[in-house]
C-alpha cells in the first residue's frame, strides 16, 4: 500500500460526492465455463476476455463483444464466463501465473493496485492522453479505482450501480408497517414480519460480500467514512475504533433477534436465490446492489412490472454521525490489458475500448437492464423507459451523496479483502464476536 498522504487522495477520488460518474461495480452474478465468440470467417490474432455470467448483465457483454467482431473479423475478441465467487478464484490465479485473459475485466481499487504491482496489467496513461475523445466520454468521477499512483490503467465501463435497500411493497401492507426511516424501525419490523411468517431480510450470506454491505452501511451511518477510511490508510487497530465495534455489535443484535431468512449462510447470491426470495413474497426486504433490479425484473413476473418493488437509500442510524445521503459502492466496472498479451492482443483491446465498449449501442443495452452507464449522455436512453423511475432514483443517489464509498473487498488489497470476507462470514454465523473480528482485521491492515 501506498503512503498514506497518495492512499487518502486515490480514496477520497472515489468517495466525496462526485457528480453522475460517482458509480458502483456489480459484485454482479453468475455461471462459470461457457465461452463463445461470434461472426464468421477471417483469420488473424484473436484476444481473450473473462467476464461474469448471469442475465441480463451477461447478454449485454456477450453482445457488446458479438457487435465488435461482427466488425473485426480478422481481430477478434473470444469471452469466457464465470460465476463471481469462481471469477475472483480464477482471474487471481492466473495473473499471479502470468497467465491471465487479454482483457482483465474487475472492480478497480485494491484488486487493481495488487496487478500493478506486480506488474500484470498495462499502463494506458499515454493511450488515453492520445485518445482524449475516450476518456471524454467517461464520467471523470470514474477514473478514480482505474488509477494507481497518478497512472490509469484500467477503463472504466458499463455502470453506476449503489447498494439499495429494497423492499417488497405487499410485506409491508401486510403488517400494516410503512418502510424503515431508522435503525430502530428496522428493529422494530423484525418481529413483526417474523410473527407473520416473513422473513425481514433475505440474504445470500454464502457468497460472503453480500454480507459486507451491511456493514459498509452501519459503519458510514454510525461514524462517517472516517472509520473505514482509517482502515484504508493503514492506520494501527483502526478496526477496534469504538464506532467500529458498536457496529459490530448492531449487526450481530439484528442477526440474533432473526432479521435474516433462516439458513441464510448456506443461501447464493450467485444464482440469485436471494432475489427469489424477496419477489416471491417470502422476505420483506434485501440490502443488494442496483444491478439486481434487473434480475427481479427479469425473473420475478410482475414484482416489479406490478408496481409492487420498493427501493430507498439505507436509512439513518439513531445518534449516528454519519450523512444519511451517503452511499457505498464502486464508480463502475473496469478492463485492463495483460502486460503478458502480445502487441496484436493489445491493439484488438484497445480498439475493443474505444468503439464498442463506449458506444451509444452498449450504453442503451445498460439502460435496458435498469442500470445507469458510466457513459456521458446515456440520460437521453432513459426517456420513455418502463425503468426510468429506478434510474432516475440511481442518479439522484450518485448526484446526492456527498460520500460514494468503493466497496470494502475492492478498496482493500486482496490479501486484506480475503481476510475480510472470511471473518464477516464468521461474524453473521455468531461464531466470533466484534472484539475477535477487530482482533483477526488489525492483524492485517496495510498487507
Amino acid at each position: 500500500m501506498e503512503s498514506r498522504t497518495t492512499s487518502r487522495r486515490n480514496f477520497l477520488a472515489l468517495s466525496m460526492g462526485l457528480p453522475l460518474g460517482a458509480a458502483l461495480a456489480a459484485c454482479g452474478t453468475s455461471g462459470p465455463g461457457s465461452t463463445s465468440t461470434s461472426g464468421g470467417g477471417g483469420g488473424g490474432a484473436t484476444a481473450s476476455y473473462w467476464y461474469l455470467s448471469t442475465e441480463p448483465q451477461e447478454g449485454v457483454r456477450r453482445r457488446t463483444m458479438e457487435r465488435f467482431n461482427q466488425a473485426n473479423p480478422n481481430g477478434k475478441i473470444v469471452g469466457t464466463t464465470f460465476q463471481n465467487d469462481a471469477f475472483k478464484t480464477k482471474i487471481k490465479t492466473a495473473i499471479g501465473a502470468g497467465e491471465a485473459p487479454t482483457i482483465i475485466w474487475g472492480w478497480g481499487g485494491g484488486g487493481l493496485r495488487s496487478y500493478v504491482q506486480a506488474g500484470q496489467v498495462e499502463d494506458l496513461t499515454s493511450w488515453f492522453d492520445e485518445n482524449a475523445a475516450v476518456k471524454d466520454k467517461l464520467f471523470p468521477s470514474s477514473f478514480g479505482a482505474a488509477t494507481v499512483d497518478g497512472k490509469i490503467y484500467a477503463i472504466p465501463c458499463e455502470t453506476m450501480q449503489p447498494i439499495v435497500l429494497y423492499y417488497d411493497k405487499r410485506a409491508f401492507e401486510k403488517i400494516g408497517a410503512e418502510p424503515p426511516q431508522s435503525w430502530g424501525d428496522i428493529m422494530d419490523l423484525v418481529p413483526k414480519f417474523n410473527a407473520k411468517g416473513i422473513a425481514p431480510f433475505s440474504l445470500g450470506g454464502q457468497s460472503r460480500w453480500t454480507n459486507m454491505m451491511w456493514l459498509e452501511f452501519l459503519f458510514d451511518r454510525m461514524g462517517g467514512p472516517e472509520v473505514f477510511q482509517a482502515v484504508f490508510d493503514a492506520e494501527k487497530d483502526a478496526w477496534s475504533n469504538p464506532v467500529a465495534i458498536d457496529a459490530l455489535t448492531k449487526m450481530q443484535d439484528l442477526i440474533k433477534a432473526d432479521g435474516f431468512i433462516k439458513g441464510f449462510s448456506s443461501i447464493t447470491a450467485d444464482s440469485n436465490a436471494d432475489q427469489a426470495l424477496l419477489y416471491t413474497g417470502k422476505a420483506a426486504m434485501m440490502l443488494h446492489g442496483g444491478w439486481t433490479y434487473g434480475g427481479m425484473k427479469q425473473d420475478g413476473g410482475d414484482f416489479v412490472s406490478g408496481g409492487n418493488l420498493g427501493y430507498m437509500n439505507f436509512p439513518p442510524i439513531d445518534g449516528g454521525k454519519g450523512d444519511p445521503g451517503n452511499t457505498v459502492g464502486n464508480p463502475g466496472q473496469y478492463m485492463s490489458i495483460s502486460a503478458k498479451a502480445t502487441a496484436e492482443q493489445k491493439e484488438i483491446a484497445k480498439k475493443f475500448f474505444s468503439t464498442e465498449v463506449i458506444s451509444d449501442k452498449s450504453a442503451e443495452e445498460w439502460v435496458g437492464t435498469g442500470a445507469v452507464p458510466v457513459i456521458k449522455g446515456s440520460e437521453k436512453f432513459f426517456t420513455g423507459s418502463e425503468d426510468a423511475d429506478f434510474l432516475n432514483f440511481v442518479v439522484g443517489i450518485a448526484n446526492n451523496a456527498k460520500v460514494f464509498q468503493q466497496s470494502w473487498d475492492q478498496a482493500l488489497s486482496p490479501t486484506a479483502a480475503e481476510v475480510l470476507l472470511d471473518n464477516i462470514a464468521k461474524l453473521f454465523q455468531l461464531s466470533i464476536g466484534p472484539q475477535e473480528f477487530a482482533t483477526n482485521m488489525n492483524a492485517v491492515i496495510g498487507k
